[in-house]
């Protein structure tokens, strides 16, 4: 798919667990899992919006399009 996930990178840098931002957002942990590794097949702006606002980021830093096939780094 050629939208990537970024998730995991800006809960690094903000120093935010999982389990953190699922308290902070709402948001269960099961679909903030599949949004971090790039499961999910679509996203809701409500959804985006509270995860944007618990990791003061921009929905930019959160997703990205890349032309080419994303392979996960371990």
């Amino acid at each position: 798919m050629p939208i990537v996930i970024n998730l995991n990178i800006i809960m690094v840098k903000r120093g935010m667990s999982l389990n953190s931002l699922s308290q902070n957002t709402g948001i269960t942990l099961s679909n903030l899992s599949i949004l971090k590794q790039g499961k999910g097949k679509a996203i809701r702006f409500s959804t985006l919006e509270a995860i944007c606002k618990a990791l003061d980021c921009q929905p930019a830093d959160i997703m990205e399009y890349s032309p080419e096939e994303f392979i996960p780094q371990p």
